[in-house]
């Protein structure tokens, strides 16, 4: 409505201004507002009503015939022209833009595809938040494969950002999708990402090893029994929910970054833990911990969920997401990639996931 708006403007100026003042600034704003805005049929007309709209003012005046009403006039038929074609250049522009979010979309579907709904007793939900507005894909990544040894997953938040760091995540879920069938201890299986991250990182010419490297969390879900096994190598620790707690599953002992084998920190800790029916695992990386209010203060899941029960992945994903975007306000500052775990009986029928 804006062009619409300037054009009343316009004509009430010439109305209610004496004869010497023109509204001449106002029409050409009108069909310049309508460039971006709308179509271009909609600028041509804009500029056909504000050229009619000022010829009709200078008949008002009588000034018909003179050279100011031919000089406005021409002013007006060329900034109509001018906003015709920045009407066709923006509206290239948009449709380029469009595939480019079109193909960062299938990025993202072919890096990090959704997690299956439910494999055995275990359902998941995945949700990716991009710090950058409109961004399909950034630093995080996640993964789910069933394999002859278990369901294993991973999270983790490679250092950077950038098309560098959308590469590593490109090179950790393939290794893992790879290895996760092929190995049969989940150390085996963090060792040989271990090797891949720093290989990428060399090849992609970083002066030092240690330059690059990927913070993670490992789990393996066995085929049978009621625990998990997990690996953390400096990530920050899941949450566990069970009943209506939720506690941080810290490591055994901590383990360096992937990629920091240089340092000579030895094997990582394989920790096992406890995972009842009803129970339920959040895997997530720092981009939710590091989420701030308006005062600065860091976003803290632990007692904001005492007393609740979800029923299954996707809700408590879904209360997790609204209780950290009212923390912050809307405002993202960091990457943000959850993944969450539940495990319910055999017989239970499987709901919607995200």
């Amino acid at each position: 409505m804006l062009p619409a708006v300037l054009l009343l403007l316009a004509v009430l100026t010439d109305l209610t201004t004496p004869r010497t003042v023109s509204a001449a600034a106002l029409y050409a704003a009108a069909i310049l507002a309508a460039a971006p805005l709308l179509s271009l049929r909609g600028t041509i007309l804009t500029g056909v009503s504000a050229f009619v709209l000022d010829w009709a003012m200078f008949g008002y005046f009588g000034y018909h015939q003179s050279p100011i009403e031919f000089s406005e006039l021409a002013m007006v038929a060329t900034v109509t022209v001018i906003a015709a074609f920045l009407n066709r250049l923006l509206h290239h522009r948009k449709m380029q833009l469009q595939a480019v979010r079109d193909i960062a979309a299938a990025a993202q579907h072919a890096v990090l595809p959704r997690p299956p709904e439910r494999v055995g007793p275990l359902r998941f939900a995945a949700h990716y938040e991009a710090a950058q507005t409109d961004a399909q894909i950034g630093g995080d990544l996640y993964a789910v494969v069933d394999t002859p040894f278990g369901v294993r997953c991973v999270i983790g938040d490679v250092r950077g950002k950038g098309m560098g760091a959308v590469r590593a995540v490109a090179v950790c879920i393939g290794t893992f999708r790879e290895a996760a069938l092929q190995e049969p201890s989940l150390a085996g299986l963090v060792e040989r990402m271990e090797r891949a991250v720093a290989l990428d990182a060399r090849q992609a010419g970083n002066v030092s090893e240690l330059e690059g490297f990927i913070t993670g969390v490992f789990v393996e879900f066995p085929q049978r029994g009621n625990e998990f096994r997990l690996v953390n190598r400096g990530h920050p620790a899941p949450l566990l929910f069970l009943g209506d707690t939720e506690q941080y599953v810290e490591p055994g002992r901590p383990g360096l970054p992937l990629g920091l084998a240089a340092l000579g920190a030895g094997p990582g800790c394989v920790d096992t833990v406890t995972f009842p029916e009803g129970a339920s695992l959040l895997l997530y990386t720092d981009g939710l911990t590091e989420a701030r209010d308006e005062t600065g203060t860091f976003y803290d899941p632990i007692g904001r969920f005492t007393g609740h029960r979800y029923p299954g992945p996707d809700a408590l994903v879904d209360a997790l997401l609204a209780d950290v975007h009212r923390h912050t306000g809307g405002r993202r500052a960091d990457d943000m990639a959850l993944l969450a775990i539940t495990r319910t009986p055999n017989n239970a029928q499987p709901t919607s996931a995200r």
